[in-house]
């Protein structure tokens, strides 16, 4: 890993692989088809891997433990073709226990991107939201490297950020749950909703 990325001993983190409160995310650069994710903890070993095929009409992204792709475990699928308002279903790939939902505002976010977070019944209980409109129309209009910024709430209570950190050769992202202390999301929903952002908003840049 970079040397960018300050590490911390293991026996000072929480245990399991959603039970930790930061994570960083880099994509892989040297990719000619399709995109890949790795997400570390705080101390820079590897939590998850997500590889996303290309040339896809109906998104279908899984996410394993590692990069061997032998255990599965989290499933986000889209509800339809190519739908810039599009619902994805996350899904517990071992218990098949439907999660949650995130559902992009599609009007709302040709300007600034938004997200609703739904429940395992489809019910609104959160929302995703880019820094801020001026920034949005910076990135959309005048550079795409400013790096972006997203935070979330859950019944109107911060619950993570999302947050790129500029670099012209690696997509590296921290995602932190520190403010969530009351645990209100899911953290796989959480982990689930970082690796679509980073899929779908990363071919907008």
């Amino acid at each position: 890993m970079s040397t960018a990325l300050q590490t911390r001993p293991s026996s000072e983190l929480a245990s399991g692989r959603f039970g930790q409160s930061r994570y960083v995310i880099r994509r892989k650069f040297f990719k000619i088809f399709g995109d890949a994710f790795h997400i570390y903890d705080e101390a820079g070993q590897v939590l998850f891997y997500s590889k996303l095929k290309a040339f896809k009409l109906k998104e279908d992204i899984r996410v394993f433990t590692s990069e061997d792709m032998n255990e599965e475990v989290l499933t986000i699928k889209a509800r339809s073709i190519l739908d810039f308002g599009a619902t994805y279903d996350v899904t517990d790939a071992k218990t098949g226990e439907k999660l949650g939902a995130l559902r992009r505002k599609g009007l709302k976010s040709i300007l600034r991107d938004e997200w609703l977070i739904l429940d395992a019944r489809d019910q609104e209980v959160g929302l995703i939201q880019e820094d801020s409109m001026m920034l949005a129309l910076v990135r959309r209009f005048l550079s795409n490297l400013v790096p972006q910024t997203f935070t979330a709430t859950v019944n109107n209570e911060p619950v993570f950020s999302f947050r790129q950190h500029f670099n012209p050769f690696i997509q590296r992202i921290s995602l932190d749950f520190g403010v969530d202390r009351s645990g209100r999301l899911d953290r796989r929903l959480g982990i689930a909703t970082a690796v679509l952002l980073c899929a779908i908003e990363g071919r907008q840049q």
